[in-house]
């Protein structure tokens, strides 16, 4: 019981004078709230925890989602606990906490019922009660536990998921004990230690258990540390997370941000994913061996690079010439590599090989690397180090997971599936396609200016096809276009997205209407041009004919003299001359027009 392990918390003289403070709901919830803001700290001057906004916030939003299980009927127990708390308190506490819980209710409820946040102790607790077990009694939460025999998992949540959030909450549960005890040690509140040395003697994981139990279910604890430790495995249960955590490491680097999202799979093969990833980090370990030098241990990096492609394939001549510091011109980093379907089918035996390498003939490695002057001695120069890394690959393509077929390489969709799941338990945004076409548009046209324009243009034809690629749907991509990262130094990029549209397909009544568009207005007249249909010049904006402009300068590619020329040319059509195209540049885009127009020496207003 929690009260046996939390001491001097003031339960018993808050729950006193009020008959609706008996209500078990809120008995339940008011010893989950004083504890927890014991633990936290909150002064006990008064023989109960004093509530501070601050505090309120974090037992709302944070501990609460992270300890205790409360039935949905139940939650509302929860506010009353610390609105009734607060009004003990004088110079204006009640009103400061009222403002808080207000501010928090919605926080609150998504936390307690966002799957994300469930470990094996509240899930277990849900379980229990849905199945009418009676959560103060150990020997029926026991006897109903027994009965799941290989209990389900929440919709959406991995085994992983489950582990890695109670592995957190254990750390930061038994964190809060361990510092309460110091905290009274040092200075010894008058309303008597929160822990005793008794109690601490016994353990602080102990400690932590008992409290558990009290939150979620009497008993849970130990049974999911004895006899049913198969419902809730550990983190030696999971040793693919090794591999898990090289990919959200290569995925912070490409991106900075778990957040932003990786492309979406054109095809994933439903798996047992825990089992392939468990087979894929086998192989993985076994790579770093001598024997697979000097690539060997690039495994994660490229089976991170490919899934990041959208998983179209990649060449293995043109990784092993970025690995030899060779030249590779990045607009070909996106070039297709032809690949025949049996192997992008995968499910080959383990032992099936993808034969020998060899690097492809010379017109080919050119096409792949954009490198002028190549010749037959370069291409024999690749030769080795080409070998050397097509040896990782047919390692890692006897799990079925990846193919390699001449000199193309990528994910099989089964190992697209096994990559997005590692992906996925670190956190890191992995939509399939299903989840990609639900987005809304600005949501499309974010996450697709971090993408390849090939993987890009896939997605947007995608989600427009998603909508039937009605004008409504045209229209509001369009619109995201010019709105999205607006102001910023990726707005760009951003309307940049327009040249992946193929707009020879759309309405001719969305891309009219987007004339009068202040970004990319004048992308759409061209567009209507191109497709010989009638449009209206008139309605384009000054600052949408500036973009257009703008973006079509050389930035920093070619001789300065060059681009230098490139600026003149299109400054003598521009009304007003240089002044005025450079004043209506800037003003539709700053951070660009400073990009393209520094090095050439011109100055903004």
């Amino acid at each position: 019981m929690a009260e046996t392990v939390l001491t001097n918390t003031g339960l018993d003289s808050f729950l006193d004078g009020a008959p609706e403070h008996r209500d078990p709901a809120f008995v339940r919830a008011a010893e989950a709230v004083l504890g927890l803001l014991a633990l936290r700290g909150a002064d006990r001057a008064t023989g109960v925890p004093e509530p501070t906004p601050g505090l309120v916030r974090q037992l709302l939003v944070e501990d609460l989602p992270t300890f205790v299980y409360a039935p949905p009927g139940e939650l509302a127990a929860y506010p009353a606990v610390l609105g009734a708390l607060a009004a003990r308190f004088d110079g204006g506490r009640r009103e400061r906490v009222a403002v808080v819980l207000a501010e928090s209710a919605p926080d609150f409820e998504r936390a307690m019922n966002d799957p994300g946040n469930l470990t094996w102790h509240r899930w277990y607790a849900s379980l229990l009660r849905t199945c009418g077990a009676d959560l103060a009694d150990p020997e029926d939460v026991r006897r109903r536990l027994a009965a799941l025999d290989g209990a389900p998992l929440p919709d959406g949540v991995r085994r992983a998921h489950l582990m890695g959030r109670t592995a957190l909450a254990d750390v930061l549960l038994a964190e809060a004990l361990t510092r309460a005890y110091v905290r009274d040690a040092e200075a010894p509140p008058a309303s008597g230690p929160l822990l005793t040395d008794h109690a601490v003697a016994t353990g602080i994981g102990r400690l932590a258990s008992a409290l558990q139990d009290r939150w979620t279910a009497a008993g849970l604890a130990e049974q999911l540390a004895g006899p049913y430790a198969r419902f809730a495995p550990g983190p030696e249960a999971f040793p693919h997370l090794v591999l898990a955590d090289a990919l959200l490491d290569e995925h912070l680097d490409y991106y900075g941000d778990p957040a932003a999202p990786e492309p979406p799979p054109p095809a994933v093969e439903a798996a047992p994913v825990e089992e392939d990833a468990d087979l894929l980090i086998a192989v993985v370990e076994e790579l770093t061996e001598e024997e697979f030098e000097p690539y060997g241990d690039e495994a994660p990096h490229l089976l991170y690079a490919v899934y990041q492609r959208g998983c179209s394939a990649d060449s293995v001549a043109r990784k092993a010439a970025e690995y030899e510091d060779w030249s590779v011109d990045p607009a070909l980093e996106d070039v297709a590599v032809t690949v025949p379907d049996a192997a992008v089918r995968g499910g080959a035996a383990p032992d099936a090989s993808p034969g020998p390498y060899t690097v492809p003939p010379l017109p080919e490695l050119v096409r792949l690397l954009g490198t002028a002057g190549l010749d037959e001695a370069d291409r024999a120069r690749l030769e080795g180090p080409a070998r050397d890394l097509a040896a990782v690959l047919d390692r890692l393509a006897a799990t079925g997971l990846v193919f390699r077929a001449g000199d193309a390489f990528g994910l099989t969709p089964r190992g697209a599936g096994v990559v997005r799941y590692l992906l996925g338990v670190r956190g890191v945004a992995a939509p399939d396609a299903a989840e990609a076409a639900a987005w809304t548009a600005p949501e499309v046209v974010a996450a697709a200016g971090g993408w390849s324009p090939t993987v890009a243009a896939r997605v947007l034809a995608d989600w427009l096809h998603a909508r039937a690629d009605t004008p409504d749907a045209w229209a509001g991509l369009l619109a995201a276009l010019g709105t999205v990262h607006a102001g910023t130094s990726r707005a760009a990029a951003t309307r940049g997205l327009f040249a992946v549209l193929d707009t020879a397909a759309a309405p001719p009544e969305a891309l009219r209407g987007a004339l009068r568009d202040p970004v990319v207005g004048a992308y759409a007249l061209e567009a209507l041009r191109e497709r010989g249909e009638e449009a209206d010049p008139i309605q384009v904006r000054t600052s949408a004919r500036a973009l257009r402009v703008l973006d079509a300068l050389p930035a920093k590619k070619g001789p300065l003299e060059t681009r230098r020329a490139a600026f003149d040319e299109a400054a003598a059509a521009w009304p007003g001359g240089s002044a005025a195209l450079v004043r209506a540049m800037a003003a539709a885009d700053r951070h660009e027009t400073e990009r393209v127009l520094h090095p050439l020496g011109i100055a903004l207003p």
